[in-house]
């Protein structure tokens, strides 16, 4: 599959979403696929088992995208190897009253993960500049200073919240935590087909729900929120990566091959024991083979 480099957005051109591309040209089979991954997760299970033994980095994975895009699925499947005990996923859905009562960050910052932990959020802050984008009626029940009626949710308090993820970012990364930010780009059709076999199939009833339907009827709005958030909130440190998703295998390949990269950058490294301490090991040692201990 390509480089990282090749999906990766830093802000610096326009974003056209209904140009960009929703599937891999003459991709490969799900057998080269199947195999590709498992050695994927393979790798990124012993990157994960160093950077939860140097506890130097935290690791925050964002994923974004339309309804059926493929983000559970996408968990199941990428991080199936890696170590519960450093491992987690957060879902964000509407926020309650506890959170409204807080800055939009508050709950974000109640989920960070630990250092050394890589955590997964299943949406995210994005989640603000984006339903709120299409349906701004929210804001005015959010007691928000100055927002009293949509009228007011103007291009400057986009720019506010634009401004703030992108120097919310800035501080994780001086405090050492690493956000590896990942938008599924879903065609309309797929999403038809998607929306279809969940209707179908008895066992994905469950995944339907009428909201659905109600919100691809804003679709088009939903786009022009995208676009706005990728162009005002990727930057050359803090990138997004536009992950073809029409297909499911193709884009769990491609995002396992950058969190690879993107971790290997950070070079995690199990800590080094004095030589003290190794003589004391090695002592100890002798005396398990010797049924001393």
């Amino acid at each position: 599959m390509s480089t990282e480099s090749s999906y990766r957005y830093a802000g610096n051109r326009p974003v056209d979403l209904a140009q960009l591309a929703t599937r891999v040209e003459k991709g490969p089979n799900q057998a080269v696929i199947n195999s590709a991954l498992d050695a994927n997760v393979a790798t990124l299970s012993d990157l994960q088992a160093r950077l939860y033994s140097q506890k130097q980095h935290g690791v925050i994975v964002i994923l974004q995208g339309m309804d059926t895009a493929g983000k559970d699925g996408l968990i199941r499947h990428v991080f199936s190897g890696l170590n519960p005990s450093g491992t987690s996923v957060v879902s964000f859905k509407q926020p309650t009253h506890l959170q409204l009562d807080h800055d939009f960050l508050w709950r974000i910052n109640q989920a960070l993960p630990s250092r050394g932990e890589i955590r997964i959020f299943n949406r995210s802050q994005y989640e603000d500049v984006l339903i709120s984008h299409v349906h701004p009626e929210m804001l005015t029940t959010q007691n928000l200073p100055g927002i009293n009626s949509v009228a007011d949710v103007d291009d400057q308090f986009w720019n506010h919240r634009y401004h703030d993820l992108r120097n919310y970012e800035k501080y994780l990364r001086h405090q050492g935590f690493e956000v590896i930010k990942f938008f599924l780009h879903l065609s309309k059709d797929e999403q038809t087909h998607r929306f279809e076999r969940r209707i179908e199939v008895p066992s994905k009833n469950w995944k339907f729900a009428p909201s659905d339907m109600q919100e691809r009827a804003f679709w088009d709005d939903y786009q022009l929120a995208y676009t706005r958030m990728l162009e005002n909130t990727a930057t050359k440190k803090s990138p997004w990566y536009l992950i073809p998703a029409d297909d499911k295998g193709v884009a769990r390949l491609i995002v396992s091959n950058i969190l690879i990269d993107r971790l290997q950058a950070l070079n995690p490294q199990y800590p080094q024991v004095s030589a003290e301490t190794k003589q004391k090991l090695h002592a100890v040692l002798q005396q398990l083979k010797d049924h001393k201990l």
